[in-house]
């Protein structure tokens, strides 16, 4: 028995070290061949905004999908700040198109994860994406984080945590981080300061800081099938 128990750890170790080794263009194309499975989505969730010139309540959301580049986002009260660029909340959009260059990043460590790391350069140098490191699971082909740099909106960084949905590269957990002073507020929404008496300078120290927004899943509903209407 303890042989046997010997042999499964080796066995284990051997499959592990055959995906960190693997070609990091067949991980990246799995990984996208995985994600590209979901035609469409329907999913709920709570959103929670951290910004610091902001009050904003955790919010009931509703999020829809459909292949190849339709996506929004619906919150209860019919606001949320969601900056721009949060089109990369929806996985699928950091694979727009085919025209760029992979480079392997080499190995890092996520968690208690072997992660393998991808850097995306367009080959369109004309677009506002800049680059996109991804840090792929090699063995699940999961995307555990991504770093997305733009020339409009500064960088913006995607870390997700996967459990029911995992067989379709779909995360139970986001967590969008971005630079607040890279971000126009959407309009209708202004700043909430604790003492009212916000000048330029308090203004710009309060921008210059980190944002995140998490999203907690509650379930999906995948590939069932969306109207076009509801992106409309």
């Amino acid at each position: 028995m303890k042989k046997n128990k010997i042999y499964l750890l080796l066995i284990i170790i051997a499959l592990g070290q055959s995906a960190i080794a693997q070609d990091i263009q067949v991980i990246v194309s799995n990984t996208k061949a995985k994600i590209e499975r979901v035609k469409d989505y329907h999913a709920d969730g709570k959103m929670r905004t951290n910004v610091t010139f902001l009050k904003l309540p955790i919010a009931k959301v509703s999020l829809y999908f459909k292949n190849p580049n339709k996506f929004k986002l619906k919150s209860e009260k019919g606001m949320s700040f969601v900056p721009k660029g949060s089109m990369n909340i929806n996985l699928n959009s950091l694979f727009t198109g085919n025209d760029f260059t992979i480079i392997d990043a080499g190995n890092e460590k996520i968690d208690n994860t072997i992660v393998r790391v991808a850097k995306l350069l367009p080959n369109n140098d004309n677009g506002d994406l800049v680059l996109t490191t991804l840090y792929i699971d090699p063995v699940h082909f999961l995307i555990l984080k991504s770093k997305t740099t733009t020339k409009e909106s500064g960088t913006y960084e995607l870390v997700m945590k996967y459990e029911k949905y995992s067989d379709y590269g779909l995360p139970d957990k986001i967590l969008f981080s971005f630079n607040t002073k890279d971000y126009k507020l959407p309009k209708g929404i202004t700043f909430d300061f604790d003492d009212g008496t916000a000048n330029s300078s308090v203004t710009k120290k309060q921008k210059d800081k980190k944002g995140e927004v998490e999203i907690l899943f509650s379930n999906y509903v995948i590939n069932k099938g969306l109207s076009d209407e509801i992106f409309k």
